[in-house]
C-alpha cells in the first residue's frame, strides 16, 4: 500500500496551492504519472499552471509498491530519499515514456513528491531555522597560478589561524559550500581553514584556451591545481579535505605527493564511482540550471535543514555552461584509483575517509571497501548527513570534521 483516495485528495490539493510548484511550473505543459503496482496518480500542468490531467502522460515513475512506501515514509532510509536515487539503487525503479520530458521536468516532479510524501506521512519536522551567517571574519584573496603553461587567477578565502587545512569543493561548485564551517570558531580556533574555487567554477579565472563547453576535468590536471594553490599560498603541509571529486583527488594527492600533505580527509570518496555521468547536464533541450541542481539535490540527507538544502540547490544553479559536466568527466570517470590506493603510505600521509549514509552516488559501502584497500585508513560513516556534509548541515559535519582533525593529532 503506497497511498489512499484520501491521500491523493490531499497531495493534489497541495500542488494546487502550493506556492513553489507554481513558481518552478513557469510555462510547463506536460503530464506525468506515478505508477506503483495497479495504482496510478496522474499530475498535469498547461501554460505553468497545475491543472486536470488530459491525455496519455509523457512519463510515469515506476517503482514497486513497497519501494513507494519506504520512499513516502517521513523519514526515507539511504536512496529513497529522491527518485533518482531510487532509479540508481532500487532494482525494478525506472520511467516509462519520455524520458527527455522526465529531465527536463525534474524539478516538477522533485516537487510534487516532496508534497505526496507531506500528504502521505505528515509535514516533515521543521528545525529551526540557523541564524543569519556573517561572513565578516573571511579573509578574501586572489593567487595566480599556472595551469597547462598559462596563468590563472583563482580565488580564495580563508578563516582562523593554526594548522593549515585546505577545502576543497564539490563538482560544478565553488568555496562558498564551506562558509557555515568556516564560521565554527572551535574549528577555526585550531586551524587555518582555506578554501578556494577551481578555474572556471565561482570567482576564479576562466581556463585559458577552453571553449566554453569544452572544459573537462582530469586527474593530471586537479592534481596539479591543488598543489599548485599549496605552492602559491605557502602552504606548510597542509591537511587537504574535500567531498565528491575533492575527496577522490584526496586519495590522488596523498599517493602522488605525500610528503607535501600533513594528511587528507577524504569524504564521500571511492577509489571508483562508476555511474553518474549524464547527458542531460549539458544537453541543449534540458535547463542546465534546473536539471543539474534536481541532478544533485536528491544526495542530501531529508533531515538537513532546508535553509541549507536549498543554499546547495542554488549555488548549483548558478554554475557555467559545461562546467558541472566537465568536472564528473573526472569524478565518474576519468578518476580510476583502483591500481594506486593501495599504494598510498598512511605513515607518510594519513588517511581519515567519511561519507554520509544517505550518499547514493559513493555509498558508505564504497567508501569503506576502499579505505580497506589503503593500509592504515580510518574510515567511519556520517549518520543522517549525505554527499555534502560540509553544505548541508554544518554543525553535524562539523563534530565528524573535529574528530578527524583529533585523529591526525591536530591540537584541539
Amino acid at each position: 500500500m503506497t497511498w489512499h483516495d484520501t491521500d491523493l485528495e490531499r497531495w493534489t490539493d497541495a500542488c494546487r496551492n502550493d506556492r513553489e510548484l507554481t513558481a518552478l511550473a513557469a510555462a510547463a505543459t506536460v503530464t506525468f504519472g506515478i505508477s506503483s503496482g495497479d495504482r496510478r496518480a496522474l499530475f498535469g500542468f498547461r501554460d505553468g499552471q497545475f491543472a486536470e490531467p488530459t491525455g496519455a502522460p509523457d512519463f510515469v515513475l515506476v517503482a514497486a509498491a513497497d519501494d513507494w512506501s519506504r520512499f513516502f515514509r517521513a523519514v526515507p532510509p539511504p536512496a529513497y530519499q529522491n527518485f533518482f536515487g531510487m532509479l540508481m539503487r532500487v532494482p525494478g525503479s525506472r520511467v516509462e515514456g519520455s524520458e527527455l520530458a522526465m529531465a527536463q521536468h525534474a524539478h516538477l516532479v522533485r516537487r510534487v513528491l516532496e508534497l505526496g510524501r507531506e500528504a502521505i506521512s505528515g509535514p516533515p519536522a521543521a528545525p529551526p531555522a540557523p541564524p543569519a551567517l556573517s561572513k565578516a571574519h573571511l579573509r578574501p584573496g586572489y593567487v595566480r597560478i599556472s595551469v597547462r603553461g598559462e596563468p590563472v587567477e583563482v580565488f580564495y578565502e580563508e578563516a582562523g589561524a593554526g594548522q593549515d587545512v585546505l577545502l576543497l569543493h564539490t563538482a560544478g561548485a565553488d568555496a562558498r559550500q564551506y562558509h557555515a564551517l568556516m564560521a565554527d570558531q572551535a574549528l577555526t580556533a585550531r586551524c587555518r581553514l582555506i578554501a578556494f574555487d577551481l578555474p572556471g567554477h565561482g570567482r576564479s579565472g576562466l581556463l585559458p584556451g577552453t571553449p566554453p563547453g569544452g572544459y573537462s576535468l582530469t586527474t593530471d590536471q586537479y592534481a596539479a591545481t591543488v598543489l599548485a594553490v599549496i605552492d602559491a599560498l605557502g602552504l606548510t603541509s597542509p591537511v587537504v579535505s574535500g567531498s565528491s571529486m575533492g575527496g577522490e583527488i584526496c586519495l590522488e594527492l596523498a599517493h602522488r605527493a605525500p610528503d607535501v600533505l600533513g594528511g587528507v580527509i577524504a569524504c564521500e570518496a571511492s577509489d571508483r564511482v562508476p555511474g553518474r555521468k549524464v547527458a542531460w547536464a549539458k544537453h541543449p533541450l534540458v535547463n542546465e540550471s534546473t536539471f543539474v541542481p534536481e541532478w544533485v539535490h536528491g544526495l542530501m540527507a531529508p533531515q538537513s535543514p532546508e535553509h541549507h538544502r536549498r543554499e546547495v540547490w542554488w549555488g548549483y544553479s548558478q554554475g557555467g555552461f559545461g562546467t558541472f559536466a566537465g568536472d564528473i568527466d573526472f569524478y565518474s570517470g576519468d578518476w580510476d584509483g583502483r591500481d594506486r590506493v593501495g599504494g598510498i603510505d598512511t605513515a607518510r600521509c594519513p588517511v581519515i575517509m567519511m561519507t554520509g549514509e544517505y550518499d547514493y552516488s559513493c555509498t558508505p559501502a564504497m567508501s569503506e571497501a576502499t579505505a580497506r584497500r589503503i593500509p592504515g585508513a580510518v574510515f567511519w560513516p556520517m549518520p543522517r548527513l549525505g554527499h555534502f556534509p560540509m553544505a548541508e548541515n554544518p554543525p553535524l559535519f562539523a563534530e565528524h570534521f573535529a574528530a578527524a582533525l583529533d585523529r591526525l593529532g591536530i591540537p584541539g
